[in-house]
């Protein structure tokens, strides 16, 4: 039979039941780098998959989103099966993402074993030993209950308790030696194809790098590992421990057993009372006679409006009066608006803003005098000026939302006591199991699909298409001034997966299957799938959840 290799454009001969490994002799020197994945038919597929009809495929190599998840996930096994024979009856916890990395602990119960120096040494090493044994991972697919039964042997209760709510006949895992794991999404042929990884001690664990030593070196001048993001995730997982919801397992039981109710109401609380903490400390530091601009920031989707409305209110219990003002007011004009590599404008870049106006603006706010806001309409592409007038009287506070609120370049004419930076974003510490974590940007771009669809009245395909845009500048405009932030607020609920699945699911299901995208909705499709549908009547009006599915009581 035939099967179309888009990288060539050509079609190439295959026999039923080979391997997509297999075809590639038959390409010779057309693919200039090394594959480890592949798309077939628009979905990731790992090298050993066989073909018993005819395909479309794409060979992928690590510099790809997909490839990148294969090569990531591949490296995580490895490092379960060097944990397990360096340090036996001791758990692998791969906690969240950090500084380009993973951040893990190792566990004896509950109780943290410290990863020291040498302890870390030991762990890279036997990953270099596994990787020049180019050892396979060998694709399994069983009966549920004996997939469950042999998790359980190898103690991954956390596996054990998410099959045991997902109900599905059969599991699919992979075996590294003796040693069976599953992840979400497939892994390489092979160790050997894992070659550039490094570990550091950080804290009480350490930081997992799918790099080189060099590249690790150079990622962490950028990139030192950010305290105060830390503290943050560091929080909340203690508060999943407290509530007894650690992984999607946990959450899929108590959805069963109807503690939905209770864990929406405690995470509204904490919620309300991390805004509170931050409102006591604006109020504390407007005492000195500082911070009478209060900059809320934070990526895409990070519910920046409705923590900024629900500050507000916290604000007031405090006697302080906030008022607000929008930066998309201070854009300039079009025809002088920046532009990206591609040649669009940059509507993302902090130049996009008129920069001198704003800070004239607010100045004179800060002094106390009277100022006209602008209006920029978007519809004509230019600053229209109309009466809007505005004023700071001495219990009021200026409250700014908007992506570029930490760049000091922002504010550059104020003196930094004057203003207080709050960091919004969506921390997810929910994992779906103690090896597979669930990535902060996939929560945040399930949220703006559903709001974009709601709101917008743009497709899911549309978004995707999108967000390796928004990501960009995200990367460039935001993330290096995190730790800018004089508070971190947390925007991520523990249920919200649950909640946003009916929204998300035939929203991702209209991605049509003969384009690219669909690679990106099948993979979220399938992270939705591990939740169990938690019904959205019981989130109050005054959720930052309401923001995106609607039906808030706060005006957008």
């Amino acid at each position: 039979m035939k099967v179309y290799c888009k990288n060539t454009k050509t079609y190439v001969d295959a026999l039923g039941g080979e391997k997509v490994i297999d075809m590639l002799p038959r390409l010779g020197q057309a693919l200039t780098f090394e594959p480890i994945c592949a798309l077939v038919n628009n979905k990731v597929e790992d090298l050993c998959f066989p073909i018993y009809a005819p395909k479309q495929i794409e060979f992928i190599g690590k510099d790809n989103p997909n490839g990148r998840r294969v090569y990531v996930r591949s490296l995580c096994m490895m490092l379960y099966k060097a944990v397990e024979e360096v340090i036996p009856g001791v758990t692998l916890r791969i906690e969240h993402s950090m500084s380009n990395g993973n951040y893990c602990r190792l566990l004896k119960g509950e109780e943290v074993v410290k990863a020291d120096q040498k302890i870390v040494d030991q762990l890279l090493e036997h990953l270099e030993n596994l990787m020049h044994s180019d050892i396979p991972f060998r694709r399994k697919e069983r009966l549920t209950k004996d997939t469950i039964e042999i998790f359980r042997k190898q103690g991954l209760t956390a596996k054990v308790t998410l099959l045991e709510t997902l109900h599905e006949l059969y599991t699919t895992y992979y075996r590294l030696g003796n040693l069976a794991d599953s992840y979400y999404g497939p892994l390489a042929p092979t160790t050997g194809f894992i070659k550039d990884f490094d570990l550091r001690p950080y804290k009480d664990g350490f930081l997992l790098f799918a790099y080189s030593r060099q590249e690790t070196d150079e990622i962490l001048r950028n990139n030192p590992p950010q305290e105060k993001m830390y503290k943050a995730f560091t929080d909340q997982l203690m508060f999943n421990k407290v509530i007894q919801v650690k992984n999607v397992g946990e959450l899929n039981v108590a959805v069963k057993s109807r503690r939905t109710a209770e864990l929406i109401n405690v995470a509204e609380a904490m919620h309300d009372k991390l805004l509170g903490r931050i409102s006591d400390d604006i109020a504390r530091r407007r005492k000195d006679g500082s911070a009478g601009i209060v900059m809320i920031a934070g990526p895409s989707s990070s519910g920046k409006t409705t923590s900024a409305k629900r500050l507000a209110i916290q604000l007031m219990t405090n006697l302080i009066v906030p008022k607000m003002i929008s930066l998309d007011d201070y854009f300039v004009d079009r025809e002088i608006t920046p532009r990206d590599e591609t040649g669009d404008y940059d509507y993302e870049s902090i130049y996009a803003l008129d920069l001198d106006r704003l800070n004239s603006d607010l100045t004179r706010l800060l002094n106390g005098e009277e100022i006209n806001l602008p209006t920029y309409s978007f519809e004509l592409g230019k600053r229209v000026e109309r009466p809007k007038p505005l004023r700071l009287d001495k219990n009021d506070v200026l409250l700014i939302e908007g992506i570029h609120g930490l760049n000091p370049e922002l504010t550059r004419s104020i003196n930094a006591d004057k203003v207080y930076k709050v960091y919004v974003s969506a921390l997810t510490t929910l994992k779906i199991d103690n090896h597979n974590w669930i990535s902060t940007s996939d929560n945040r771009l399930l949220r703006r699909i559903v709001r974009d669809n709601k709101y917008r009245h743009t497709s899911a395909l549309d978004t995707i298409r999108r967000w390796h845009s928004v990501r960009r500048g995200e990367e460039k405009w935001i993330f290096p001034f995190s730790e800018n932030a004089d508070a971190t607020f947390n925007s991520s609920l523990i249920f919200e997966l649950g909640v946003m699945k009916p929204y998300a699911e035939p929203v991702l299901r209209d991605v049509p299957r003969d384009l690219p995208e669909y690679a990106e909705a099948f993979r979220l499709l399938r992270l939705l799938s591990y939740f169990d549908p938690i019904p959205a009547d019981q989130i109050p009006t005054t959720s930052l959840l309401r923001e995106f599915l609607g039906g808030s009581s706060f005006r957008y």
